[in-house]
Parts: C-alpha cells; structure tokens; sequence
C-alpha cells in the first residue's frame, strides 16, 4: 500500500509540474471524466 510519505512526494510532483493554479482545473476535469465513465457503464449494463 501506499504510504503517507509516498503520497506527499506524488502531490508535490503533481504541484510542481502543474503549478497550484490548475491543480483545481485538473481534479475538476478528472472528477467529470469519471462521472461520464459511471454513466456510460450503467447504460452498458441495461438489458436490450
């Protein structure tokens, strides 16, 4: 598993590669994609 220090190495890469401005823009975007993701599996399950 992933550790408490491992996790503060990957935001700060994640800071430093993308700055603190657009860190809101980027989950933003991740969290719509995984929200179409959801819908789009749940209409694939429906019977025809």
């Amino acid at each position: 598993m992933i550790g408490t220090t491992e996790i503060l190495i990957i935001l700060g890469i994640v800071v430093l590669l993308f700055g603190a401005r657009k860190i809101p823009e980027l989950f933003k975007g991740v969290g719509t994609g995984i929200k179409e993701f959801k819908k789009a599996s749940k209409d694939d399950d429906r019977p025809a």
